[in-house]
């Protein structure tokens, strides 16, 4: 073959081919543009969960935290290192010990609603500087059953050979008030050194991530709340009856709550529900005065008690030696795992006090 004809060749088989991929081009189906899906028809009909704590980040602006907020963090010089998706942030470079300015106060105020639990490390506060702490965020409600320390709104919660872990239920504190507490503030003292961990649940996505229909169902129910495990751990220890109807005459047993409320401050529903002081066959609604019968009653809590024990709502919390966890109970549940035994695990806890739980439906 000549020169001449060897170009002519290439040059035939370049435009060959560019048609030829013209040509192809035309022959396939145009692909149909994706329909836009919701998170909802995404998900197997089975499985609502990756529903729930879709909607809650997106309800946070699809991130961590705002915008504002992380640059008042910077401003601050503080470092937010994030635990969970939509909860649980450890806070560093902040020191609790002292005098906090009105500032940092609203920054570590701001990062607990938007986070629902915050954690700080090595800050080794003893009761006196703890309880100020606390205060900087409300009242504080002293705990009529358990040990305090020296001071009285100190609660010290202490596990070791003798009295093994026993928080390890999924829960959120005192529904057993009339008002419950705004959030807890808990400090390792003593940490094991092995387990411990406390888990916590995100309420706002555990009830965005229930059924439609379960959610139309449990929306305008109530439930009453009482302190009976404390009075049969009383009675075990012989208390006297006595003192037990003194107990009762004193701090109302048997309080009524929703089972949806609403955050009074950031406006968002959770569930919230305890199972060791909810009655499970007292669900009803207030509005209608209808009461549930007693299996359907019961029948809904446990599919509620089960909601907050899914991994997708949580964030894990490895104790140290001054560590500190604040939690608000409005918007979290948390577990403390009894993994320990036989060595000896130490908090020590104030409560800052709240109000009167308010249901979602009435807003």
């Amino acid at each position: 073959m000549t020169a001449t004809e060897s170009s002519l060749s290439e040059t035939y088989n370049a435009r060959a081919i560019g048609i030829a991929a013209e040509l192809d081009a035309l022959r396939r189906p145009k692909p149909e543009p994706r329909p836009v899906r919701t998170i909802e028809e995404l998900m197997p009909p089975h499985d609502n969960v990756p529903v729930g704590i879709a909607r809650e980040y997106e309800a946070m602006g699809n991130q961590p935290v705002t915008d504002a907020l992380a640059a008042e963090a910077s401003a601050l010089g503080f470092e937010l290192e994030h635990l969970g998706l939509t909860l649980g942030t450890v806070i560093h470079g902040i020191d609790l010990n002292g005098d906090l300015d009105e500032r940092t106060i609203a920054f570590v105020r701001a990062t607990l609603l938007e986070r629902k639990v915050i954690f700080f490390r090595d800050q080794h506060l003893d009761e006196a500087t703890q309880v100020a702490f606390g205060r900087c965020f409300g009242d504080l409600d002293a705990f009529p059953f358990g040990a305090p320390g020296d001071d009285p709104f100190i609660l010290e919660i202490t596990h070791g050979e003798h009295s093994p872990g026993s928080e390890n239920g999924w829960h959120t504190d005192v529904t057993w008030m009339e008002r419950p507490s705004l959030g807890s503030i808990a400090q390792c003292v003593v940490v094991p050194p092995v387990g411990g961990d406390t888990l916590f649940a995100d309420s706002h996505a555990a009830w965005l991530g229930l059924k439609a229909d379960l959610q139309e169902r449990v929306l305008p129910l109530h439930g009453v709340n009482d302190y009976r495990i404390f009075l049969g751990n009383l009675r075990g220890r012989a208390a006297s009856e006595d003192l037990v109807d003194r107990i009762k005459e004193q701090i109302p047993f048997g309080v009524t709550h929703p089972l949806c409320r609403v955050h009074p401050e950031t406006g968002k529903p959770a569930l919230y529900i305890h199972g060791g002081f909810l009655r499970h066959e007292s669900l009803h609604d207030p509005a209608t005065g209808e009461q549930l019968d007693a299996r359907e009653s019961r029948a809904i809590v446990r599919q509620l008690l089960a909601q907050h024990a899914r991994p997708e709502y949580q964030c894990r919390f490895a104790w140290t030696p001054g560590s500190m966890a604040f939690w608000d109970n409005r918007a979290v549940q948390h577990y403390a795992a009894s993994d320990y035994w036989p060595h000896q695990r130490v908090l020590r806890r104030v409560t800052v006090s709240g109000d009167r739980p308010v249901a979602w439906s009435s807003v």
